[in-house]
Formats: structure tokens, C-alpha cells, sequence
């Protein structure tokens, strides 16, 4: 074990004895004090079918409310979390979110509106959303955006759906979309649930887009290629004008998704390189808690040509200044969503650009490049990186130990003992780490990092097993992460 490790290691209490909730307690014992009811005693038979009754109250802990708080703040110090460690998840961008944006979304005056409230009672909520569709329009080079989306996956539908409408407009029916295999898996999906195959399109060795491979296959019935710009190894591909080129020449659209946008504020538009349609993930590049399913939303932009097909109703100006919702588009797909988007994560956004500016934009995305290309040269000279750099804001390393039979997800396991959340594993490639450190991260933080992937290879070399067998600071060392997924089982039981 390495000395960095072994320090960390006393400094973490495993705690694996702290009883559960249902084991502790003092009968009598309670959190809450509460008043005489004055409400009458009534029979509950008389109110509830006798079937539905139990001859006894459920048997629920009773313990006080300190040994309650003690009990779930021990628990929290068990967790990972942005606020408490580094999550370099490549290709989900999960960076602190500033605070300021948490207050804004919570403000009465926007938490507590309802959607279907008169106009005139919602003018600063409307003219919210106006000004910031038109910063997304402005910062992705787009003729128009919609917020409707309530997810990245659902803004590639939205996307889709608008595309079709557009080749339907032509009196044609488009039935593929080319994907390359650098893609998001969500992007298949989003094309089988708008009723159309997707063709996998071939990456060169160097991660960008084969073009003979694309010239080969996009055909009269292509409906859209859809790229993702930076792509899923981490570089950007500097042939995205000749890809545009190629598929505008065969009348299909290009689609973008902008989950990478994290790599490019200020630095490039994707309306100024080409591309027809794209979607924001706004809860990673804009500032929402991102993961644990949720809440999310996926703004979708287009070029001019597609604006007549965009969901409605549309936040507008009107001439007289004020703001509204308008939905006379004939040829509009419709509503995508209840509602009009995601309104929470909505003004988050909002908040997180209007706070940065646009010079403050172009350093997230500077600094966001340049941690992941400072976190790939320390580690170059003991992992292998697949792919040239420059990168954008995620790399990808392979380990090429060739001792100890030590794997990738070793390797994510024992990141855990040196405190740091493991990185996205075995995507895009086999064996892979994706790493993505982004722009909210200090040097001090980026050093640590590299500085255990070092220590852990150094390890390897060492005492194989030590990594073999991690993590060693968590209450549950190695879990059968497939027998736990396939056999849920969370219901505790008392022991007989």
C-alpha cells in the first residue's frame, strides 16, 4: 500500500458496527413532541374496511432526536458527493454548481408560480425564459430555441421528431439516421422511438469520423446524421464542416449532441460549423445537480429553415414589450412536454450564464480543456492514452499494466480509498477510464488525483493485490454489483 493511501486510510472510520435505524432506540422514546389531539376518538373500523386493518401498529424505531440526527449524519459522511469529493465522470460533466443558482431557483416568486397563471402574472418568469433562449440561440450560432425538453434524451426526440417534420414538409419519409460509433447510446434509442434505424457510422484510429465510411452509407434515405462535437474519446473533430458538407448534400440535416458543450462556449458556435439541429444538456454545462436520474432538461436549437416545425407555445416579445406565450405555428410537431420545460433547472441556467457573462462562459470552457489535457500529460508515461491530444474536456486512458491481472474497475475501486468518485468505465472503448476533471476543479485537486492514479500504479507493480481487493475504506469492500442489481433486496427483517 502506498504511503498517500495508508494516511488516508486512518483518517476514515469505517464504522461498520453503527447498528441500523430498527436496532436502536429506547421504547418510548421519541423525535417529535406534539400536542393533545383535539380532534374526537373514532372507531377506525368505522372509517377503514376492518381487511385493511392490523391487529397491531407497525413495529417503527423509537429513538430520540439526537441519536436520529447522529444516526443519518453518520450515514451522510458515508456518501460521495460533489460538495465532498471529485467526480471526474467523463462525458457527464458533474461540477460543483454555484449556490447563487440553488437561491434563485428557490425564490418564491419562481418556485411558487403555477404554469397555467394568467400572463400578466408571470411576466418576470416569461421574460426569464425569453432572455434565455435567446442567449442559448446567441451562444450555439441557432436561429431559435425551444426550453419544452425536460432531458438531453428527450431533446434528441424533440430533434428528431422536428426533422421528420421538415423532410415530411419535402413530401419525403426518411427512415435512417447515421450515428457515428463514438456516439451517445442514447442516440439509437432516441431514433427507434421516432421510427427509424440507425446505421453506425466508422471512427478512424485517431477517434474522428471515417469519411469514406460516411460518403458510403449516407444515401437519399438519410434523414439526419447525428454527431456528437468534441466526441465520446475526448477530441474534436476538426472535419465537421466537410461532414456537414457531405450529408446537406444528400438532403439529410445534422444533428448535434451538444452534451460536450462544456468544451466550446465562446471558443465555437455549432450553427457556424453546420449543424441543422442540436440539443442542450443544460444540467450539465448550465448548472443543475446532475445524476440520480434527474431533474434535467434538454433545450433543442435550430437553423432558420427548421423554426416553423419547433414545439409550441413559444415564449415571445411581444411589439409592446411585454411577454407571452404564442402558438400559432401550422406546422409545429406540437407539445414534446406537460407544461412549458423544466422551469426550475430553467432558471438555474439562466442564473449561471447572466452571472458569468460571456467572458466568463469562455473560461469555463478554456479551463474545462485545459485540466483535462493537464490531468493526460502527468499520467501519460504510466497508462496508456489511446487517442492524440489535444483533447477537449475528457481523455481517455487504458491501463497497461502487465502484471498482477489488475483491470480497469480495480483501478475505479481503489480511486475510492483515495477518496476520489471512480471515473466512467469500459465506454466508449473496452478497458477504458473517461476522465473529465472540468473547469470547477483546483490545481491542488487535479494534483491529488493524478497523484493516486500514479500511486496506484506504482502499486500494481508492487502489491497487485492491494488494488485487487479495494476498496478498503468502505463499509462494503467488493459487492456482487450484478447479483445486487438482479436480486434487489432493501427490506430490512428483524433477526429471529
Amino acid at each position: 500500500m502506498s504511503v498517500v493511501a495508508a494516511e488516508l486510510e486512518t483518517k476514515l472510520p469505517l464504522d461498520l458496527d453503527h447498528p441500523l435505524l430498527f436496532e436502536m432506540g429506547t421504547p418510548g422514546a421519541s423525535a417529535a413532541s406534539m400536542s393533545e389531539s383535539d380532534v374526537p376518538t373514532v372507531d377506525r373500523a368505522t372509517l377503514i374496511d376492518p381487511e385493511f386493518l392490523a391487529d397491531d401498529a407497525p413495529d417503527m424505531p423509537e429513538i430520540g432526536e439526537l441519536d436520529l440526527v447522529r444516526h443519518y449524519t453518520r450515514l451522510a459522511h458515508r456518501l460521495f458527493s460533489v460538495d465532498a469529493n471529485f467526480y471526474p465522470l467523463g462525458s457527464c460533466t458533474m461540477k460543483y454548481n454555484p449556490r447563487v443558482n440553488e437561491k434563485a431557483a428557490a425564490m418564491p416568486a419562481f418556485a411558487g408560480l403555477h404554469p397555467y397563471q394568467r400572463e400578466s402574472d408571470v411576466q418576470g418568469m416569461l421574460e426569464l425564459l425569453f432572455r434565455l433562449r435567446t442567449y442559448l440561440q446567441e451562444i450555439a450560432g441557432m436561429a431559435e430555441v425551444t426550453l419544452q425538453p425536460s432531458a438531453g434524451a428527450q431533446g434528441e426526440m424533440t430533434g428528431l421528431m422536428i426533422i421528420n417534420a421538415y423532410h415530411r414538409s419535402r413530401g419525403e419519409t426518411r427512415t435512417e439516421v447515421l450515428t457515428p460509433d463514438s456516439a451517445h447510446g442514447t442516440n439509437p434509442a432516441s431514433c427507434a422511438i421516432c421510427g427509424q434505424q440507425s446505421t453506425t457510422v466508422r471512427s478512424k484510429p485517431d477517434g474522428r469520423v471515417d469519411l469514406d465510411d460516411l460518403r458510403a452509407k449516407v444515401s437519399s434515405n438519410t434523414a439526419a446524421l447525428m454527431i456528437t462535437n468534441p466526441n465520446t474519446v475526448g477530441v474534436f473533430d476538426e472535419q465537421i464542416a466537410e461532414i456537414a458538407d457531405i450529408v446537406h448534400g444528400c438532403g439529410a440535416q445534422l444533428y448535434l449532441d451538444g452534451a460536450n458543450m462544456n468544451a466550446m462556449l465562446g471558443i465555437a458556435r455549432p450553427g457556424d460549423f453546420g449543424v441543422d439541429v442540436m440539443h442542450f444538456n443544460t444540467h450539465k454545462t448550465f448548472s443543475t445537480p446532475h445524476g440520480g436520474g434527474g431533474p434535467g432538461s434538454g433545450p433543442v436549437g435550430v437553423a432558420s429553415h427548421l423554426t416553423e416545425f419547433l414545439p409550441v407555445p413559444q415564449v415571445i416579445q411581444k411589439d409592446d414589450g411585454s411577454y407571452a406565450w404564442f402558438d400559432d405555428r401550422p406546422k409545429s410537431i406540437g407539445k414534446v412536454r406537460s407544461y412549458y420545460g423544466q422551469s426550475g433547472v430553467l432558471v438555474r441556467a439562466y442564473t449561471y450564464i447572466r452571472s458569468l457573462g460571456a467572458d466568463g462562459l469562455l473560461n469555463v470552457s478554456q479551463k474545462a480543456v485545459l485540466a483535462a489535457n493537464y490531468v493526460a500529460a502527468r499520467l501519460r508515461d504510466r497508462y496508456h492514452l489511446p487517442f492524440d491530444p489535444p483533447y477537449a474536456h475528457e481523455f481517455i486512458l487504458i491501463p497497461k499494466f502487465e502484471t498482477g491481472g489488475v483491470t480497469e474497475l480495480d483501478i475505479a475501486k481503489r480511486l475510492i480509498d483515495f477518496g476520489f468518485h471512480p471515473p466512467t468505465m469500459s465506454w466508449p472503448i473496452a478497458h477504458c477510464l473517461m476522465i473529465e476533471p472540468t473547469e470547477t476543479e483546483s490545481l491542488a485537486t487535479l494534483d491529488a488525483f493524478a497523484d493516486a492514479l500514479l500511486a496506484i500504479a506504482d502499486e500494481v507493480e508492487s502489491t497487485p493485490e492491494t488494488v485487487k481487493t479495494a476498496p478498503h475504506t468502505m463499509p462494503i469492500a467488493r459487492m456482487d454489483e450484478v447479483g445486487a442489481n438482479r436480486k434487489l433486496n432493501v427490506r430490512w427483517r428483524p433477526e429471529v
